[in-house]
């Protein structure tokens, strides 16, 4: 059924339908409905591109869009807020497109996004105790809800809008226990106006329903294959009320230095048709993924277990990170560029014998780059320079400050310490990395460190000036993990004795924000095989959706006109960057290029 088909006011300014989750299905007027849903996620999407991302959804036979909502990209510091309303016109899209919204506020999300949405500043007050009923967390998500939720209050179903559900927190079940929690979550979003449905979505398993779900509240699933026996469990916990799968996993997500995941497009349509002989509702996860731009991207621990789901050597989603690529492009029906692929193709002909009348036509592409583009950076700050000019004042400690004590969300950290001498040369080791260290001695290059390799290949005699330029590859956004902290979490060991005083100065993606600031940066002659933040200029020709490829190049980030495009890494599995077309100008546009690990090769960056 086609929500654009819905739409009647009264004259008081109210919906005369009213849509509600019934005994058996969902309902419009009386009438049973299903929901054909899409995840779509605004903030990974460029704002000048979301009509054209809507419009696909609605050709591909969907009625409904859904969407996560990021806490730390809107709240990066206590009480700051980042332009929060761009939800809101976001659902105003999505309602001038024709669909109904899902809205999923978290206050945690997963999303394979930073700290799963979490704020850095937020987990590292209250630690182990978020997703709880401490008071301390509450409070800050009550504050939180209090901003956030006008936004979709006004847009519900029942005062005109698109919002016809709202989910409370996100596969709790997976994580903990504390149904006082969840009560009072849902309590709170009714509290601030919600009126729309609630519901909650877990893993089709029974320790995650009953860990997750709320009494009186909808309960859905996910799962990408095996509806029958999905639903079959649902059923033992709630025998009544719509079946739903909440995330069919249509596709995956990648992790840098791994194979694509990759999903028989045949094999993808056959589990979506399962869903639907069900009976069953069903959203789409992703319709289409998007970007991570901005480095916020998040991680997984990798999950140490057999096949047979036995243990090997520690608990589950508790082994070595996986930091996730900047695409989100997740295999999806609509590419990362907006494009249809074959899943597209045969989801559509599936939803097309669920919806009324025939579907939209399908949007034309996006215009592409209509030549390509190259050119050399020629100019290289250095990265102490970018450091001293752009970063948080330098401070003293005893001990290495982590990230999150820094204020530093996404970015680097530079750690400066001093080795008492004279001493023979000692083995140098970082206890409590995360994620990657680049190692100065005396301003010397002597090494790489990683959680795995904490320890320079080669010792270090005193006296020494030693310099850490750390790295985070994205927070945990699963599991019991979540909210670790990053940088040097333990110390820096010299032999077995803990050096002490350290200097350290953080420097957040944010930073970046200001082109002015950046273009005031003194630059020399760009130098091979030196990290530094390298600039110049692109001559683009009929600018459009394009890539960026930094051949020879190591590790680090992107920036086209001041937009950060998010991470590169030449360990791929990607090897360019997605570059929306609303970022280009006709003429002369603006390069940057933040190389942490000191790999340029020429110094070549290409647009195509």
């Amino acid at each position: 059924m086609d929500a654009s088909h819905h739409v009647a006011d009264d004259g008081t300014g109210t919906r005369g339908d009213s849509f509600r989750v019934g005994a058996d299905d969902f309902e419009l007027d009386g009438r049973p409905v299903r929901l054909l849903s899409g995840a779509l996620h605004y903030f990974r999407v460029h704002e000048a591109q979301w009509g054209h991302r809507l419009a696909m959804l609605r050709a591909m036979g969907l009625n409904c869009v859904e969407t996560y909502v990021p806490w730390n990209l809107h709240e990066p510091r206590p009480g700051e807020l980042h332009d929060v309303t761009a939800l809101g016109r976001f659902l105003d899209a999505a309602h001038a497109a024709g669909l109904w919204a899902i809205v999923r506020p978290g206050p945690y999300i997963c999303a394979e996004w930073d700290n799963g949405g979490l704020p850095h500043w937020l987990t590292a007050e209250v630690g182990g105790r978020v997703r709880t009923r401490d008071a301390d967390y509450l409070a800050h998500v009550e504050r939180w809800f209090a901003r956030l939720l006008p936004q979709v209050v006004s847009r519900q179903h029942d005062r005109g809008g698109p919002v016809i559900m709202v989910q409370v927190e996100n596969e709790y079940g997976s994580y903990g226990s504390d149904q006082v929690y969840l009560r009072h979550l849902a309590d709170l979003l009714t509290a601030h106006g919600i009126t729309a449905e609630l519901c909650t979505s877990d893993g089709p398993e029974d320790h995650m329903l009953t860990g997750g779900s709320v009494p009186g509240v909808l309960a859905t699933v996910n799962f990408g294959s095996a509806a029958r026996d999905g639903f079959a469990t649902l059923r033992r916990h709630r025998p009544k009320g719509p079946l739903m799968c909440m995330e069919f996993w249509c596709g995956w997500f990648d992790h840098w230095g791994a194979e694509p995941v990759l999903r028989d497009p045949a094999d993808a349509a056959a589990a979506l048709r399962e869903i639907l002989d069900c009976g069953a509702s069903v959203n789409l996860y992703m319709a289409h993924g998007g970007t991570n731009f901005a480095g916020w991207a998040g991680a997984n621990r990798a999950d140490g277990t057999a096949p047979d789901g036995t243990p090997l050597g520690g608990s589950l989603h508790d082994g070595a990170l996986q930091p996730d690529i900047t695409s989100y492009d997740y295999d999806a029906p609509i590419d990362e560029r907006g494009h249809p692929t074959e899943k597209f193709w045969l989801f559509r002909e599936i939803l097309a014998a669920h919806t009324d009348g025939p579907l939209p036509e399908v949007p034309p592409a996006p215009a592409a780059l209509a030549a390509p583009a190259t050119t050399r950076l020629t100019d290289r700050v250095p990265l102490d320079t970018v450091a001293d000019a752009l970063g948080t004042p330098e401070t003293e400690h005893a001990v290495p400050p982590t990230f999150e004590q820094l204020g530093v969300d996404r970015g680097l950290v530079r750690y400066t310490l001093d080795l008492p001498g004279p001493r023979e040369p000692y083995p140098l080791t970082v206890r409590g990395l995360r994620d990657r260290a680049t190692v100065y001695v005396d301003g010397a290059r002597a090494g790489l460190l990683t959680e795995a390799t904490p320890t320079l290949p080669a010792p270090v005699p005193g006296p020494a000036r030693v310099t850490l330029w750390t790295e985070s590859l994205g927070r945990v956004n699963y599991g019991p993990r979540l909210g670790e902290t990053k940088g040097v979490t333990e110390g820096v060991l010299h032999e077995r004795q803990y050096v002490h005083g350290v200097r350290a100065v953080g420097l957040p993606l944010g930073a970046f924000d200001s082109a002015d600031a950046v273009r005031a940066l003194p630059a020399n002659p760009s130098a091979p095989g030196r990290a530094g933040l390298y600039r110049g200029t692109l001559d683009v020709r009929g600018p459009g959706d394009a890539a960026l490829e930094l051949p020879g190049w190591g590790r680090g980030f992107a920036w086209i006109n001041g937009f950060c495009l998010g991470r590169y890494w030449d360990v791929g599995p990607q090897h360019a960057l997605y570059v929306p077309g609303p970022v280009l100008r006709e003429g002369a546009n603006e390069v940057w290029v933040l190389e942490v690990e000191g790999e340029v090769g020429e110094g070549v960056v290409r647009l195509g």
